[in-house]
């Protein structure tokens, strides 16, 4: 019987103190299972084995050490309580998430001078028509079939997750900066904060708000800015942050206080370079294609310039690079012709690999505006560990209470996922809690069975013996095995 992952994230939740606060806010009720137990329930199995609240009931929790740990028999789980149970949870995400920082901050020492800000989307199955939320939008899960909602994270220069909110699935990335802000401000005060977004949050609006009140921020900017600062693309004065990474800062163009910090990555340029070329072949060869069609039968002109504009909008990359004239024959046949703009090739070479953020924060070095910038990847990789881990898509959810309180279910099991996170960087043992968490999921509850002299036979129920390196992970993360969990006359 499963035992490892299931204790292991209950120890995790003593640790943060999930569990006295659940205790504290979710009122008992008169059923055999408190509403603490069923929401601790529905985290502990979303961390160990994300599933849907039937397969829970069903079978995880039957199968599992959880009624021992937990002291709720599986006859009293059923799949209506669990989903009661997401009820009772949903009204405390506030105050779960300001006792949560609160918590964080002192177990770990954590600094919340950094705030890395990012959406994602996460998609539905079904049509979810009593859900406002479930929109038609931008699918990053390239599922645009499928309605989706828009959920957006705050989480520190650790990694660790302030907050979050749940948008409509057609809201814009752009149009979620003020709202956001101003919700964790109004939570967790300003405290001289520097938030750091990419590109997608840009707009001339969200920075006149950030800069009222002193805020003070780190942007990606589009592609397209880098036009702007050509010249200082062909200066020296680069300054190397990493080994294959060089950042340059300059002044606004429009003279004010803000800096932009040109950045450049031999690893982003190859990337570039690769998918440029590729893109350019593949209209290469799709217009060879489309001349030799036009020479072997009568084609209307508009029909050819609707399957090029096909053509280069599906390569756009290197659209540009192509200069495409499609002419009439006195036959009525057409005849493309093109021909390859080789400035643009030029620029293409020039700022591949380049890329433009731009700050208010002037008392920071290069290298220091550069990392705080690169560290959104914590915010990205959240959001991985929430699609793969956690499994949060797809939703089967169809009312939106319930959508809410599915996503802070996932949301509590992400925090117990970076506080083992921060728990073997501690200890030295790297930052791979799926490593150490699979090693230790794999200890198991078996049955003894111990005749008496009196003809009684009692069965213990214990753990089995830990490997070396299964010994070796618990000693390291402070963590003591129960003997055994129950005993009982037969």
């Amino acid at each position: 019987m499963e035992f490892g992952g299931p204790w292991l994230a209950l120890e995790l939740i003593q640790r943060v103190g999930l569990d006295d606060f659940l205790a504290t806010h979710l009122c008992r009720g008169r059923a055999a299972v408190d509403w603490c137990s069923t929401a601790l329930i529905l985290v502990i199995c979303r961390l160990c084995h994300p599933s849907s609240e039937l397969y829970i009931a069903e079978h995880f929790y039957r199968h599992s050490a959880l009624a021992q740990l937990l002291g709720v028999p599986a006859s009293k789980v059923n799949e209506t309580r669990l989903y009661r149970g997401l009820d009772q949870l949903l009204p405390h995400k506030e105050q779960l998430e300001c006792f949560l920082k609160q918590r964080l901050g002192r177990l770990f020492g954590l600094e919340y001078d950094l705030l890395l800000y990012d959406v994602t989307s996460t998609y539905f199955e079904g049509q979810a028509k009593a859900n406002r939320k479930a929109q038609y939008g931008y699918s990053r899960d390239k599922r645009s079939d499928c309605k989706q909602v828009c959920i957006a994270l705050v989480v520190s220069r650790d990694g660790m997750p302030l907050g979050y909110e749940v948008f409509d699935g057609n809201r814009a990335d752009s149009t979620t900066v003020e709202e956001m802000v101003t919700t964790m401000e109004g939570r967790y005060g300003k405290s001289n904060r520097i938030w750091v977004m990419d590109r997608g949050m840009l707009s001339q609006k969200n920075i006149r708000f950030l800069q009222q009140s002193g805020r003070r921020y780190i942007i990606g900017t589009p592609k397209s800015m880098l036009k702007q600062f050509e010249d200082q693309l062909l200066q020296e004065g680069w300054e190397q942050v990493r080994e294959g990474v060089e950042v340059k800062v300059c002044p606004s163009p429009e003279g004010d206080e803000e800096v932009f910090i040109l950045c450049r990555s031999q690893d982003r340029l190859e990337k570039e370079k690769a998918i440029f070329a590729r893109f350019e072949a593949r209209i290469e060869e799709g217009l060879k294609k489309i001349q030799a069609s036009c020479q072997k039968r009568k084609q209307s002109p508009v029909k050819i310039a609707e399957r090029i504009g096909r053509l280069k909008g599906a390569n756009a990359r290197a659209a540009r690079l192509f200069e495409v004239h499609v002419e009439e024959e006195p036959d009525g046949r057409a005849k493309v012709r093109w021909t390859k703009n080789e400035s643009l090739r030029q620029w293409a070479t020039l700022s591949n690999g380049c890329y433009v953020l731009r700050s208010n924060v002037r008392e920071w070095t290069d290298q220091d505006l550069w990392q705080g910038y690169i560290q959104l990847t914590d915010a990205e990789s959240a959001f991985r560990i929430h699609k793969s881990d956690l499994r949060i898509r797809p939703i089967w959810h169809q009312r939106e209470d319930r959508v809410l309180a599915h996503i802070l279910v996932c949301f509590l099991a992400y925090v117990l996922w970076k506080t083992l996170a921060q728990m073997c960087r501690a200890v030295g043992l790297g930052d791979e809690p799926r490593r150490v968490f699979d090693e230790l999921a794999q200890l198991r509850m078996v049955d003894v069975v111990l005749p008496t002299s009196e003809g009684v036979e009692i069965r213990r129920r214990c753990i089995s013996r830990p490997t070396e390196h299964q010994a070796i992970l618990l000693q390291r993360l402070g963590f003591q095995l129960p003997r055994y969990l129950e005993t009982t006359e037969m």
